[in-house]
């Protein structure tokens, strides 16, 4: 632990002790630090016996009972040097030292206890037949105790995983599919009654008249089957792509006065691609027409054939297959594809916002989250948040921001739920460090600094948190390290600890809280430890301006000990 001894105040202090007999005299204390100092949990303390020359007679022991409050510490025990029975023999004519360490673990009435002493003074070897000298008066050897670490604030900071891209422009595509008859490149009106062309002829209409559909392309390709010449049929390919473009663009003409398809700004594909044996192959092993043995016979020849003209004849030659294929499978390929591709854009933030509070279950997962997200309300937050859950019940985002805003709205045991579910659907950083925030506003300090440790990494929050823990552990210069280069109230509380006085002040004016009641009464401690007692007065009638529980607080706290007789000071905190 790194305990800083304040400039401000006395390292020890020096107290005689007189008794009224000769067997134990002149007894000088010295108490390090004055007054007691809290850090950690525990308050640390040296006491130092001092027996002056011819201070002890040779045949006494002297049991010294030191009181901390209500605690009583363990005894001290001194000899003279012909019994030597105690901790420490002291011989009569050159005296000597006793050092005295004690850890006592600190409790909330030690903070207005003293440190004390007492005890006897016995003829002989305690436990024998020993005769009591002189009772050694109460004394009081230190006031108690500073518990500055306490004012640390358990501000656990929590991460929102913000790991997420939203696509509000979306892309799709409709399709659909015309069939021409054998050799031939008309459209038929037939083919354009389709349940795929009049969906999309309803798409181009709803296009027209909607700003947030944006057609990007529109691609065309045209087959034949494989029969007949090749470059017959390569010919033959392209001219259903032109039909096909020019059918198309004479179904969406919808009325000569309604706004129409602009086609002149539309990227064309357009794309003639003769035999289709891929489309062949694929139809046949889909159709349960042609016999599986004839499947793969012809599947072979394609694949083996090269030549398209040998490749043809080859499957002429099986008759019967060649009938079923003209009957089966040709008809499938004398086609053309239409392919639109288009974007649609979203909702709005605003109109997100909105519906997710409104509609949630009109929305999209994604357009939840989205909305969540750009919600500042936390209550708000939560109803999407968890509208989104019902969605997608394993999201870890959704679940550990849900999280982030109960624990906001300080839901605290809600907000552990959350954590613990996004943990449990996908162990991760973030939300290790979420429920370390939690076990620390709990008091569970220790599962806190575990949690921490494995969530090292997720982001700044982390260290902050275990900068807090370093505070109520004593570890003041970790604390400094954590707490990072922004100015924060803790960060001000960690340099006063750590004995940066003038740095503390300089950050404290520089954060936040420079106008705080909290800000201010750091602000004074500080200014006591420099002894400045105008700075001390002017900081704490800014504190209790702000909040009257900082009179009693100032007027019980050791920090301003050394005031304790100002007049200014006593009529502020009376």
């Amino acid at each position: 632990m790194n305990y800083k001894i304040f400039g401000f105040l006395a390292l020890s202090t020096l107290l005689t002790v007189f008794t009224s007999c000769d067997a134990l005299k002149d007894l000088n204390y010295v108490v390090s630090p004055t007054p007691l100092e809290m850090h950690g949990d525990s308050v640390a303390f040296q006491v130092s016996v001092k027996i002056p020359e011819k201070g002890i007679r040779k045949k006494i022991v002297a049991e010294l009972l030191p009181m901390y409050g209500d605690v009583a510490l363990d005894p001290i025990k001194i000899s003279g040097e012909k019994i030597e029975t105690g901790d420490k023999t002291i011989p009569f004519k050159a005296g000597g030292t006793v050092t005295y360490n004690q850890k006592v673990a600190y409790k909330s009435s030690l903070e207005t206890a003293e440190l004390t002493l007492t005890g006897k003074v016995y003829k002989g070897v305690i436990g024998g037949k020993e005769k009591t000298k002189e009772a050694i008066p109460s004394t009081k050897l230190a006031d108690a105790t500073i518990v500055t670490p306490l004012l640390v604030r358990k501000d656990y900071k929590v991460i929102s995983d913000n790991k997420f891209e939203f696509k509000r422009i979306k892309e799709f595509n409709i399709s659909a599919m015309i069939n021409f008859d054998k050799a031939q490149s008309k459209v038929n009106a037939s083919e354009l009654k389709g349940d795929d062309v009049a969906a999309l002829k309803e798409f181009m209409a709803t296009s027209v008249n909607n700003p947030k559909i944006k057609i990007k392309s529109i691609s065309i390709n045209g087959y034949a089957s494989p029969e007949g010449e090749t470059k017959r049929n390569d010919s033959l390919s392209s001219d259903r792509v032109k039909a096909s473009r020019k059918a198309l663009e004479k179904l969406v003409k919808f009325k000569k006065d309604s706004n129409s398809i602009d086609f002149t700004t539309i990227n064309y594909s357009l794309k003639g691609l003769g035999e289709d044996y891929d489309g062949f192959k694929s139809a046949l092993r889909a159709s349960d027409k042609i016999s599986k043995e004839d499947q793969d016979l012809l599947i072979r020849i394609v694949e083996i054939n090269k030549d398209p003209e040998s490749r043809e004849k080859e499957i002429r030659n099986l008759a019967k297959a060649f009938k079923d294929l003209e009957k089966y499978i040709f008809p499938m390929l004398r086609r053309s594809e239409i392919v639109i591709k288009y974007t649609v854009e979203g909702y709005t933030d605003e109109e997100l916002k909105s519906i997710a509070i409104s509609n949630p279950d009109s929305l999209k997962v994604d357009e939840l989250i989205q909305a969540a997200m750009v919600t500042e309300n936390d209550d708000s937050k939560v109803l999407i948040y968890k509208a989104a859950s019902i969605k997608d019940p394993l999201n870890t985002l959704i679940l550990n921001n849900l999280g982030v805003a109960q624990f906001n709205l300080a839901n605290v045991n809600e907000a552990k739920e959350s954590f613990s579910k996004a943990n449990d659907a996908k162990e991760n950083k973030i939300s290790k460090n979420n429920m370390a925030a939690v076990h620390g506003v709990e008091g569970n300090r220790a599962s806190a600094k575990e949690l921490l440790d494995q969530a090292n990494g997720a982001g700044p929050e982390v260290n902050y948190n275990m900068g807090i823990i370093n505070i109520m552990e004593g570890d003041y210069s970790k604390a400094k390290s954590n707490l990072g280069s922004e100015s924060s109230y803790n960060k001000g509380l960690a340099l006063l600890l750590d004995g940066s006085v003038d740095q503390s002040v300089t950050c404290i004016d520089a954060s936040n809280d420079k106008e705080s009641g909290e800000g201010y009464y750091l602000k004074a401690i500080a200014s006591a430890r420099q002894n400045n007692v105008d700075a001390v007065i002017s900081n704490l009638k800014m504190a209790i301006s702000l909040d009257g529980s900082y009179k009693a607080k100032a007027a019980s706290d050791r920090e301003f000990i050394s005031f304790s007789e100002n007049a200014s000071f006593t009529d502020l905190t009376k």
